[in-house]
């Protein structure tokens, strides 16, 4: 047993202290659970007897048991080192009870001094690391005040090399004299001559001061060496007049003899204190000494009784330090500064004064009290405001989430996030409080990790302050929580403690100085202020009243209360109340309206308060541009009740960038708030959350969801694929709330940036309103007169934007202005180097900025106080950078950083410091190689993403730029402008370098080789994006585009050249073409299997490339040349025959070419049953996809018709061309493949091709009667395959459309016997079979209804399969959903004549703009036309909560999609509605309530 157990008890393991345990005759259960709770040798020595009885449930015997033992066992293995190694200090107890004697630990602050000198059961709170050396050197002497006296049981922390104040008399009786021993040579001595040494020195001092009866203290160990071990001991002498009344002390001092080797005593003698020493009373003093004890008892009486009448210490006044800390010295706390809390356990009546607290941006709470969420801070704040709690776990991020997605994740910057770092008690998972030395092993490193990740990656320096509250008890991890955030922060300009104990400070004090030494503590902390006393004060410097109340409009004209928690549950959105900024208090208003407005004309974004200063007469008003008109009035229109109303409105604001658009829309805002529930949509959330916050919104404090205020929401910059989402949302939410149709509920307004808002408006003047530079006159007297008000106030530099608005932004005008601005700059200056950075950043990339926090560090400014970062930050600024620089604060976040005042301001700076010597390219390599800028922490997502748009984002007209580039516009700009292509790729590689070899970046760069035909290097490049991402349907376009292209130049270079088109000649061309298709068909599986994207550009390249190959094979010499030569081709593509002149040259090349025209085929009818299911034909508006494919085909109907007709004409025979031009009849020996092909070529090879005859051709009737001709005469002898028999169906429906009367069209019930040859397994069926079944089996008015229950069961059946096939189509976009065509409508005819195309509708509708006519539509207004409802027929049904049923089918309920959801009533109704025919099935339209 000695011999496991001989090392020191402290380094035990688990099992070892379960042997020794076993060996003092402990019960095996005891031990088993002690195991359990992993008690090692560390713990053991930490238990006490408490612990035992209440956590291991032990009986009162066995826990004293182990604890005496224990005890024990440490004395006997002290006893057994001292013999070894005599340095102990033995504490000598005195026998008079009133000598105390303390032992202090002293902090070693010099980092020579080796941490294993200090006993290892404080090693961790010691312990510094190494980044934090140099603040630890103190480098002069420092004063400390010595421990204070008599007072038990606290924690004192001695610093070396400290200077204590020198030896002292008495001076008071109850102020103790001091006396230092070094104790540097008798620490070396044995035990026995070191108790002397110490019991003499302890006696002589002591009896000095009762015979004196003044209190003292004696230090041993004060002026230690560095070497020396870490403690101080300290006896307290107390001679209470209790005490010593009436007594002289003698005593005889014991000496070790060295002759003897033993203790002797001295002589007996009488002690006293005189001045700072300890000297005898002589013979001829003593008669008078003791005469005058009595004086001596008086005096020390009179002491103790005024100890507790003193005169309290001179008075700081803490109010105003504590006002100055918590303002950095400014007038008012600031807005937008947020605040880390730590604390640990509130008193009760603490809590009652936090009023302070709940005004604060609270940014995270340290929190150490583990019933906070039961009885504490946390409780008493959820009642207040929202907040998400966590643990220090919580704040782990892994290397691939970036900290945009973390600060998300949490909802850092919209809650409060609530840190239980040490157990919450009321949390059903694990998570229990632990004792200091456990949470020191076990989450000490998280608490680290977490303070790093806030300080180093989430707040840049100076946007946050952190805030100690010590309200109980100091433990050590409140005191790590110290160090890690003065080491993570660099210093302590940031750091408040705010203690009203001074008791609960002392502990805090000492560990405190030994980071940033006394007077620095001092400086920061505010100690003895009652947590009343800070509530009051604070409330008075903080910028909104105390418990402000907001309200917010309701139904019934009156208002209701909006609760904070309410508010900020509703996080997306920003709430605009009744009584918004009336909160804000009167001196902040007083002291900052000024900036506030001066900040608005300079450039900045229009704030809440620039409406309130204007509304409450504090400054001039804001003017209303005309379109705050146009809106207002399109607001009324769409207010006034209508029972055609739909749910949701509309009303778009678009405006060039910078001339005021969002100005106007928060206007529009502001003056409504009181009448209308207004809010604006926050950026970066999904639509789902914005839709769930704008529903509470409405309904928050109303009885009746039917009868709410409507929801006015503000959406900015956002594309028309959100905005389409969010209106789905919203009408989906409003069905499941079956809110009455016609009552208004959601008015969204977009405000978006475009080129040409003129154009916009014209377009749609009923939902558009446009802003542009362009005054008219009557803006133009507005804003003659307001500038003439401002330049009295201010200089014209303080008002810029207001006064290049005032002038229109004419070009002359900002040329002037710039030109006058930049004269005398020093181009060399880092400050110039900033502004070039900022316009070319700002001049490329929309709303673009940099972080004050990166611009410091290109300026590599120090900043000595964070109070006075800004005011430095702005004085290192040359004068031109302070005019033409704005300041921007991201509402959220909260962080600082710049722009220029305005996009052409940006553009001509940047003209203008480059002129004719520096190009763009130069400047924007400067940048990317700005490494100091590259690598800055904080904003860094932010910076990169600017980055990364100024070489990769194409403008594109749908984002509101002029044109549609293929590169981005500074790319662009190198290659055209610059005329560099070489350095635009120069650009590139570095760019793809910087990025980590982004395969986004090498995309780009094959893109831009192939375009200067370096195919080559283009090739390289589109594999190295193919290898990183090689499921990316884009990049694999890409990479076939390069082919593509290749080719293209192959095939140009065959015809310059006159190369004589020989199969050798024209092998290598032929390969890149098969090589291109391969890339495309891979670009198709990967397109097919992502689910959140469509591409289809892979099908189109494919039938492209295909075609130009179709065409270069048969301009080949064997082909073109012969009389044969087209009858040859096909044989060699259609058959196993191979032509000798081929067989050798392409030998690799014939198994593809042999499938050609199948794989083209596919493709082709791909595309056309995609556009069947979708709407087609893309709009001007049309938003991109995130990675935009290489060529958008813009018009896929005409394209397809052509290219399927250009397919059909290669594989017919030739001379069927001339056939069909004069009119002969087609030739009875062509084969069913020939057939077909000519079919293809008149452009009857898929549906979509023939449904577009409707549209699209003159000659349609007589092409789609030659093609019936080419079919068999009797097609259901025939027996062809499925696509022909719908091909061949779809003519005769699509004839009959055309020319009802045609011969040719056969009649309804052929064509349903044709259907009888489709697969009787519908699984088996293609779409547009299915389609074809819930078309031509509609039951007709005349049948039997043994007939209508059967055809019904043949359209039910095909729904069913129909609807499988479209969710597959679908993938996870609901933009499709709502794209859903409707081909057909049921009319009031009989047979054929009872389909009536959508296309009939056009000729009516034609008078109207695009726009105008998706209103009419969307609206319901289309239906009502009177020459629509005569050609539709209305079928009747009924609605059973929120579902659509047919009336009719006897067996089973036929489920009716409606095409518009808030058109169904939400009770249960009989309804009629018009049905629609899509390849998901029949629909409902128009839905109305029978009567």
């Amino acid at each position: 047993m000695t011999d496991k157990l001989e090392q020191s008890p402290k380094n035990w393991t688990e099992s070892q202290v379960s042997t020794w345990l076993s060996s003092i005759g402990v019960k095996e259960q005891y031990i088993e659970k002690l195991y359990e709770e992993e008690v090692d040798g560390q713990i053991l020595l930490a238990l006490n007897e408490d612990f035992l009885k209440t956590k291991i449930c032990m009986k009162s015997g066995p826990a004293h048991l182990i604890i005496q033992k224990r005890d024990e066992l440490i004395n006997s293995q002290q006893k057994s080192q001292e013999k070894k190694k005599p340095t102990g200090s033995k504490q000598t107890e005195v026998e008079q009870k009133n000598v105390k004697q303390k032992s202090v630990q002293c902090q070693p602050t010099t980092c020579e001094s080796p941490t294993t000198q200090i006993p290892e059961r404080d090693q961790d709170a010691l312990e510094e690391r190494q980044k934090a050396k140099e603040q630890c050197v103190l480098t002069s002497k420092e004063d400390c005040k010595p421990r204070p006296f008599d007072q038990e049981g606290i924690d004192f922390l001695y610093v070396k090399h400290r200077v204590l104040q020198p030896e002292s008399g008495a001076f008071n009786l109850t102020s103790p004299c001091h006396e230092f021993k070094s104790f540097a040579l008798a620490a070396t001595l044995d035990r026995t001559r070191l108790q002397a040494k110490f019991a003499k020195e302890v006696l002589k001092f002591a009896t000095g001061c009762m015979n004196i009866r003044s209190n003292g203290t004696v230090h041993f160990g004060v002026m230690d060496s560095k070497e020396d071990a870490g403690y101080v001991h300290e006896v307290d002498i107390v001679p209470s007049i209790s005490i010593v009344k009436s007594k002289v002390y003698a005593v005889r001092l014991p000496n070790f003899k060295e002759t003897t080797n033993k203790v002797e005593f001295e002589k007996e003698s009488i002690l006293r204190r005189v001045g700072s020493k300890t000297e005898p009373v002589s013979d001829k003093d003593q008669s008078d000494f003791y005469q005058r004890v009595k004086d001596r008892d008086a005096q020390r009486e009179e002491a103790e009784k005024c100890q507790f009448l003193w005169a309290p210490e001179i008075c700081q006044d803490l109010g105003r330090k504590l006002t100055m800390l918590m303002t950095s010295g400014k007038k008012f706390m600031e807005k937008d500064k947020w605040f880390i809390l730590v604390t640990n356990k509130f008193k009760p009546d603490d809590l009652c004064n936090i009023d302070w607290l709940l005004n604060m941006n609270i940014f995270c709470v340290f929190d150490f009290d583990p019933d906070s969420k039961i009885s504490g801070l946390c409780s008493r704040y959820l009642q207040h405001h929202a907040a998400n709690m966590h643990f220090l776990q919580s704040y782990k991020i892994s290397s691939d989430t970036s900290i945009k997605e973390f600060t998300s994740n949490l909802h850092l910057f919209e809650q409060t996030s609530w840190i239980f770092c040490n157990g919450r008690t009321d949390f059903q998972g694990n998570e229990t409080p632990c004792d200091e030395m456990t949470w020191i092993k076990t989450k000490m490193t998280l608490l680290r990790e977490s303070v790093s990740l806030i300080c180093k990656q989430i707040l840049p320096k100076g946007t946050f302050q952190v805030l100690f509250l010590l309200t109980s008890t100091v433990e050590k991890p409140l005191l790590h929580t110290f160090y890690e955030f003065f080491t993570d922060m660099e210093g302590h300009e940031d750091i408040t403690c705010i203690c009203e104990s001074k008791i609960n400070f002392q502990k805090w004090q000492s560990f405190a100085e030994g980071s940033c030494g006394p007077e620095t503590v001092n400086n920061s902390s505010v100690v003895g202020m009652k947590m009343s006393h800070i509530n009051a004060t604070l409330q008075q410097v903080q910028p909104i009243k105390a418990s402000a109340r907001k309200h917010l409009p309701v139904f019934v004209k009156g208002t209701c209360l909006l609760e904070t928690l309410k508010e900020e549950q509703m996080y997306s959105l920003e709430i605009l109340t009744v009584d918004h900024c009336d909160e804000t208090s009167e001196d902040f208003i007083n002291e900052e309206k000024e900036s506030i407005e001066r900040q608005f004309y300079r450039g900045g974004r229009v704030t809440w308060l620039n409406f309130w200063l204007a509304e409450h007469k504090y400054v001039g008003e804001v003017i209303d541009r005309d379109a705050y008109h146009d809106v207002s009035k399109l607001l009324d229109d769409a207010l006034k009740w209508n029972a055609d109303q739909t749910p949701v409105n509309s009303i778009n604001i678009y405006h060039h960038p910078g001339s005021g658009g969002s100005t106007v829309a928060r206007q529009v805002l502001w003056n409504n708030r009181k009448d209308l529930r207004c809010a604006v949509v926050k950026p970066s959330y999904s639509v789902a959350v914005v839709a769930q916050h704008a529903v509470e919104l409405r309904e928050y404090e109303e009885k009746d969801p039917q009868r709410c205020l409507p929801v006015l929401l503000l959406i900015e910059d956002s594309d028309k694929e959100y905005l389409g989402d969010l209106r789905n949302e919203l009408e989906v939410a409003i069905n499941v709330k079956r809110i009455q149709y016609g009552t208004l509920c959601f008015i969204l307004l977009s405000c978006r940036r475009s080129h040409d808002p003129e154009r916009r408006c014209k377009e749609s003047p009923l939902q558009n309103v446009s802003v542009t530079h362009k005054l008219s006159d009557q803006e133009k007297r507005k804003f003659a007169g307001k500038r003439q008000v401002l330049e009295k106030k201010y200089e014209p530099q303080f008002i810029l934007t207001f006064v290049l608005m005032s002038e229109g932004f004419t070009k002359k005008y900002v040329e002037e202005f710039v030109e006058h601005l930049l004269q005398g700059i020093d181009h060399h200056s880092a400050v110039t180097r900033l502004i070039h950075y900022v316009a070319l950043l700002n001049t490329y990339v929309q709303n673009s900025f940099i972080s004050q926090s990166h611009c410091e560090a290109l300026l590599a400014l120090t900043i000595h106080l964070e109070r006075f970062r800004q005011h430095e930050f702005e004085r290192s600024l040359s004068d031109q950078a302070k005019l033409v620089f704005l300041h921007l604060r991201d509402e959220m976040t909260h962080i600082e950083s710049i722009r220029i005042i305005h996009p052409l301001v940006a553009e001509e700076i940047l003209k203008q410091l480059l002129g004719n010597q520096k190009t763009h390219s130069s400047l924007a390599m400067n940048l990317l190689c700005e490494t100091v800028l590259f690598e800055h922490r904080f904003g860094r997502d932010e910076y990169l993403s600017f980055l990364r748009a100024l070489f990769l984002r194409r403008s594109r007209i749908s984002k509101g730029d002029e044109y549609d580039s293929f590169f981005s516009p500074l790319i662009e700009h190198v290659c055209e402008n610059e005329k560099s292509p070489g350095k635009a790729i120069e650009l590139l590689i570095e760019a793809f370098q910087r990025f980590h070899k982004d395969p986004f970046f090498a995309q780009q760069l094959a893109r831009l080789h192939y375009t200067y035909e370096k195919f080559e290097e283009a090739k390289c490049w589109a594999e190295t994006a193919a290898k990183q991402l090689p499921n990316n349907s884009y990049i694999l376009d890409t990479k076939g585009q390069v082919y593509r292209k290749w080719f293209q130049a192959k095939c140009k270079a065959i015809d310059n050249d006159n190369v004589p088109k020989t199969a050798q000649n024209i092998a290598h061309a032929v390969e890149t073409a098969l090589k291109a298709l391969e890339c495309f068909q891979e670009c198709e599986k990967a397109a097919n299997a992502d689910m959140d994207n469509v591409n289809s550009s892979g099908f189109f390249s494919e039938v492209e490339v295909g075609c130009s190959l179709l065409k270069l094979i048969s301009s080949l010499q064997v082909f073109a040349n012969r009389g044969n030569g087209h009858a040859e081709c096909m044989k060699y593509l259609l058959t196993d025959y191979i032509p000798e002149e081929v067989e050798e040259a392409w030998q690799p090349f014939h198994g593809h070419l042999k499938r050609l025209h199948k794989t083209m085929q596919d493709a082709l009818e791909w595309i056309s049953e995609d556009l069947s299911y979708f709407q087609t034909d893309i709009g001007v508006d049309e938003e991109e996809t995130p990675e935009r494919p290489e060529e958008k085909i813009s018009h896929p109907l005409k394209w397809l018709a052509k290219k399927s007709s250009e397919y059909g004409k290669y594989f017919s025979e030739a001379y069927s061309t001339a056939l069909q031009q004069h009119g002969q009849s087609i030739p009875a020996n062509l084969t069913p493949f020939q057939k077909r092909m000519i079919i293809y070529y008149l452009g009857g090879g898929n549906i979509t091709t023939i449904l577009s005859k409707l549209t699209d051709h003159k000659d349609a009737v007589h092409l789609l009667e030659s093609i019936l001709s080419l079919y068999p005469s009797n097609p259901v002898k025939a027996k062809f395959v499925q696509r022909d028999i719908a091909n061949y169906i779809v003519a005769h429906i699509i004839l009959n459309c055309l020319s009802p009367q045609s011969p040719k069209v056969a009649p309804l019930k052929d064509l349903q016997a044709l259907c009888h040859q489709f697969p009787t397994d519908k699984r088996k069926c293609l779409p547009s079979s299915l389609f074809l079944l819930t078309l031509l089996f509609w039951p007709e008015d005349h049948d039997t209804d043994h007939e209508k229950e059967t055809k019904y069961e043949t359209v039910q059946s095909a729904v069913e399969h129909l609807e499988r096939d479209y969710w597959t189509k679908m993938k996870d976009i609901p933009q499709r959903k709502r794209r859903l065509y409707t081909h057909f409508f049921l009319g009031s005819g009989n047979g054929l004549d009872k389909f009536v195309h959508k296309r009939k509708f056009e000729k009516i509708t034609k008078v109207f703009s695009v726009s105008e006519k998706r209103m009419k539509w969307f609206s319901g207004e289309a239906w009502k036309m009177p020459e629509i409802s005569r050609m539709l027929k209305r079928v009747s049904g009924w609605t059973e909560d929120g579902v659509v049923y047919l009336q009719g089918p006897q067996k089973k309920k036929f489920n009716i999609l409606p095409l518009y959801v808030p058109s169904v009533p939400h009770s249960n109704e009989n309804i009629t509605f018009y049905l629609g025919f899509t390849f998901r099935g029949p629909v409902a339209c128009n839905i109305l309530v029978k009567k």
